[in-house]
């Protein structure tokens, strides 16, 4: 016997099944029919969650990013000093790319970027994302007036390693590259530290 899905139960599983569905096809090349297919559902079904294609493709979006952003929020939040943040918010990040690549994919591929409005979303969460980080590298020392800008230094660093990650097959762990990501990130915020300084940024 079937188990009847609650309405939340059931919007979790469309936008799961969505974000494997886009990224096979991508937006245009996917219909509604493909991804209500793809979670067993009519059509009918989906459209009483989702007015339209578009509509699940912003929610998709969305889910993703709120998703990221609350594993490097959750990852970064006790951590003991500077460099423990930055390692654990860049290890959060490698392991939501290798547990969700599809999910990944869509925010920061191409075709999510080739449509004004999408590309609208995305860069939102994007702006939430690089916040967090702004925050998390104040303790670092770096001047306040550059702190926006180094914190999408380091998401646009480490987007395009885990790009190059991917595109290589994984050929090391997604632990090993957010050390080895980590590592040269610590290298460049160092230099922000005031002088003398003996605070936990200087090993922690």
């Amino acid at each position: 016997m079937t188990t009847r899905l609650s309405a939340v139960e059931r919007r979790r599983q469309l936008i799961d099944c969505a974000v494997e569905t886009f990224a096979v096809g991508g937006f245009h090349a996917t219909s509604v029919s493909d991804v209500a297919a793809s979670a067993g559902v009519t059509k009918p079904v989906l459209y009483h969650h989702f007015a339209s294609k578009r509509e699940l493709y912003r929610e998709v979006l969305r889910d993703v990013g709120a998703r990221l952003h609350a594993a490097i929020e959750k990852a970064t939040i006790d951590a003991p000093g500077p460099r423990a943040q930055l390692e654990r918010g860049i290890a959060a990040f490698f392991r939501f790319v290798s547990a969700e690549e599809a999910a990944f994919l869509l925010l920061f591929g191409a075709g999510t970027r080739r449509d004004e409005e999408f590309e609208q979303v995305a860069s939102d969460i994007e702006s939430a994302i690089g916040e967090l980080v702004a925050a998390r590298l104040a303790a670092t020392g770096v001047d306040p007036a550059g702190t926006e800008l180094t914190a999408f230094g380091v998401l646009g660093f480490a987007e395009t390693v885990a790009r190059r990650w991917l595109a290589a097959g994984r050929p090391v762990g997604p632990d090993t590259v957010a050390a080895m990501v980590s590592n040269v990130l610590w290298s460049g915020l160092r230099s922000f530290e005031p002088p003398g300084s003996t605070g936990p940024s200087a090993g922690a």
